[in-house]
């Protein structure tokens, strides 16, 4: 399993309130069915590569059809082969650490 962290980001659109352009980001990933989680600094989503890659592409998208000329989209992405990881369980084994 894949886990990506996504941040879209409109720019130039002459408002300091981005909330509604993330909204049409983070539709994408409900209508696709994805599981994800929305933080304060950007959105996590698990998945296969691919299948993420591919939304990180719709959500991109989705900005822009917000009436928006430019976008600026940072990913990262934890692509483990060891062992399963999922979101949850990151951020339990940080919680297990702390004790």
């Amino acid at each position: 399993m894949t886990i990506m962290e996504v941040g879209v980001v409109p720019l130039g659109t002459g408002e300091t309130s981005l909330s509604p352009y993330v909204a049409r980001s983070v539709k994408v990933l409900r209508e696709a069915g994805a599981k994800y989680e929305i933080t304060a600094m950007g959105t996590i989503v698990e998945g296969e590569l691919e299948e993420l890659m591919a939304l990180a592409t719709r959500m991109h998208r989705a900005v822009f059809a917000g009436g928006v000329n430019r976008v600026l989209t940072t990913i990262k992405i934890d692509d483990r082969r060891d062992k399963a990881a999922t979101m949850t369980g990151k951020v339990a084994a940080v919680k297990k650490a702390l004790g």
